[in-house]
């Protein structure tokens, strides 16, 4: 799975408010910081507002404040809200499912709803704040050698 930039900059953000405890930040700072277009940012800001997690402030000093203690936002939902679904194959999606001429017969299915079960299951228990209390991964993690001689991982 792979998500899209509009769901990594909502993620960003999100992090970036979370970490302010409280603290308002406005658009221009929190495009500055994540590295977010402040255009495609303040689109998104909108959406994340309609959903909950956020709430605008106004006045000079105004700008974004989570909406929702950062316990009680998953991974999961943003995903899911941004990108429609976790599944990679629609054929075992829940909220976007297709039917496919090969369900009956087919042997990788249940491969990939698995996959979605797993995934589901982590994104939906990692919360904003669990997030935030572990340390940030390094190419040592990413490079573990149990897992290099996978291609395209």
């Amino acid at each position: 799975m792979k998500v899209s930039k509009k769901t990594d900059y909502a993620l960003r953000a999100l992090f970036a408010i979370a970490e302010l405890k409280g603290e308002s930040i406005s658009t221009k700072n929190l495009s500055e910081y994540t590295d977010v277009p402040r255009r495609f940012l303040e689109n998104i800001m909108l959406e994340m507002n309609n959903a909950g997690w956020v709430k605008s402030i106004s006045g000079r000093y105004g700008g974004y404040v989570l909406a929702k203690d950062a316990d009680d936002i998953t991974i999961g939902e943003v995903i899911r809200h941004f990108e429609g679904m976790l599944a990679m194959i629609s054929c075992v999606s829940v909220s976007n499912y297709e039917p496919c001429s090969q369900e009956s017969k087919c042997y990788f299915r249940r491969v990939f709803l698995n996959i979605r079960n797993l995934t589901a299951q982590i994104l939906d228990k990692m919360s904003i704040a669990v997030c935030l209390n572990q340390a940030p991964i390094t190419n040592d993690d990413i490079y573990k050698e149990e897992f290099v001689g996978g291609l395209g991982i």
